[in-house]
């Protein structure tokens, strides 16, 4: 058994009937390079059957400690079956992004079965123009955003033809739940080191109390963190060896995006060309995470102004860093921290707003360097294992409906990914749409995953705070194209004017 994280058990923690903590990828696939020109259920069984060694998040469910006395534990599944995780499911006539879309939002409005293991996978039949799509929903208790990709690379393959996998010399064999008594015991055993785990993360928390989300605008967190780094950097060890830097100090404007949200989800998606986004990347030395926060703030501002309901003050984002080192790879779970920052919703200038961006992104990139990356995972710690889902509930539910400032706006993630083709029991990988998660207080996601030459937006939001999300894509096309005027006519040569690209 292995006993999941205070960080992965948030994830749990915050799924409410409304609020889910499960994420996905849209694949869209051209089956014409398969075997027989098509991909079907058979061959996708097939593929994660030969593989599903290599994927311990796919054959493992959760086991609870009774009375929640510690942390669940992650379990090999002894009934397990792969049939039951993977679905086929059709569009009817004409099979367009509308129709898928509102498709995926439908499956991804609906929870896991915590009684197996936490993954589905839809094949979905119809697209036009003969495309396929295979949906991959799993709960991100089991995974973050690089383990995720990790998943991927298992499954996908560099050539048409797969390769070759090395299959275990013994299968794996599943386990049978351990009984309540047996859990029960282990509880209260674990109870001991709970203390031990507190104390352990009181001065990495304490020292940077102020740096985690709307700590701030309590009263004294910034005191208290001052003292109690103080106190750190008189004992030894690398507590005390950092410049304290000063926490960012901007709360976040009340917009429609961070109420309560319903239990629906809306989505759009579609690709960019990567080519225009690094000319203007060039042009502006910046980087291209900076071009697609002020590709993001460009349309949001847009898109509140057509409905009167722009802030004075900049929005925040959050944006989730990956602090997974070269050791930790492939031991899947939770190794993520997380950046916020103000966007340039503010800014009139289409410039001065790629500059801001860069600006505010150098600067939150400082403060986290000088944050241990374990904060998230030790804070986690102060919530003892029973409370954990009512206190995660009653925090998200307080940060939606309190009259105090939000703490963010929206969550914004850029995923740098592969250049070259890839392919999926034969068929070619066309594009890979993030399909994220939203919560209470935070009701927007926008994420970014690059691959080969474009880059594949994701946009799921509240279906009650957002009455259309297609408006926001074709938003982020028209702050691209405004963003390419601003190209030298040399560099602006090379790069035709941005267009959705068709994929």
């Amino acid at each position: 058994m292995r006993q999941l994280t205070s960080l992965d058990a948030q994830f749990l923690a915050i799924e409410t009937p409304r609020a889910f903590g499960h994420v996905g990828g849209l694949a869209v696939y051209d089956p014409t390079s398969a075997p027989g020109g098509e991909l079907t259920e058979r061959d996708i069984c097939r593929l994660i059957g030969e593989r599903i060694h290599l994927l311990p998040p796919f054959t493992q469910k959760l086991v609870s400690v009774p009375l929640g006395l510690d942390l669940p534990y992650w379990i090999e599944d002894e009934d397990f079956d792969l049939d039951f995780h993977i679905r086929e499911i059709g569009l009817a006539p004409p099979g367009d992004d509308r129709q898928l879309a509102d498709q995926v939002a439908r499956i991804m409005s609906r929870p896991l079965d915590r009684s197996r293991p936490l993954w589905e996978l839809y094949l979905i039949r119809g697209l036009e123009g003969g495309r396929d799509a295979l949906l991959t929903k799993i709960h991100h208790s089991a995974v973050d955003g690089v383990s995720g990709n990790e998943i991927l690379a298992v499954l996908l393959d560099l050539h048409p033809e797969g390769r070759e996998i090395e299959r275990p010399e013994r299968p794996s064999a599943g386990q049978s739940p351990p009984s309540d008594l047996s859990l029960l015991a282990r509880g209260l055993l674990g109870m001991p080191r709970h203390p031990l785990r507190l104390v352990g993360a009181l001065p990495t928390t304490f020292s940077h109390l102020d740096t985690l989300p709307g700590v701030a605008s309590i009263p004294g967190a910034r005191l208290l963190r001052r003292a109690a780094h103080s106190v750190a950097g008189a004992l030894p060890g690398p507590l005390g060896n950092h410049e304290l830097l000063e926490a960012p100090t901007r709360l976040a404007p009340r917009t429609r995006f961070n109420g309560p949200i319903s239990a629906h989800r809306r989505l759009s998606f579609g690709s960019l060309p990567l080519d225009t986004v690094k000319a203007i990347k060039n042009e502006l030395d910046v980087t291209v995470n900076d071009v697609v926060v002020a590709l993001c703030a460009s349309m949001l501002r847009a898109w509140l102004q057509e409905r009167d309901e722009l802030p004075d003050d900049p929005l925040v984002a959050m944006v989730p860093v990956s602090v997974r080192t070269e050791e930790e790879k492939g031991t899947f779970g939770n190794r993520i921290g997380a950046m916020f920052v103000p966007i340039s919703t503010d800014e009139p200038d289409p410039r001065r707003r790629i500059e801001r961006a860069h600006e505010v992104m150098r600067a939150a990139k400082e403060r986290y360097r000088a944050t241990p990356a374990d904060l998230l995972q030790d804070a986690t710690q102060f919530v003892p294992p029973a409370l954990m889902s009512r206190a995660s509930r009653v925090t998200t539910g307080l940060l939606a409906r309190a009259p105090l400032p939000p703490v963010l706006n929206l969550v914004i993630s850029n995923v740098p990914g592969p250049r070259e083709p890839l392919y999926c029991a034969g068929a070619q990988l066309m594009a890979y749409y993030p399909v994220s998660t939203i919560v209470d207080g935070a009701g927007l996601n926008i994420t970014v995953l690059s691959y080969r030459d474009h880059m594949d937006v994701g946009i799921i939001g509240d279906r009650d705070q957002l009455d259309d999300a297609w408006p926001m894509l074709d938003g982020m096309r028209a702050a691209l194209e405004e963003f390419h005027g601003l190209l030298s006519s040399e560099a602006a040569a090379g790069v035709p004017a941005p267009e959705l690209v068709s994929i």
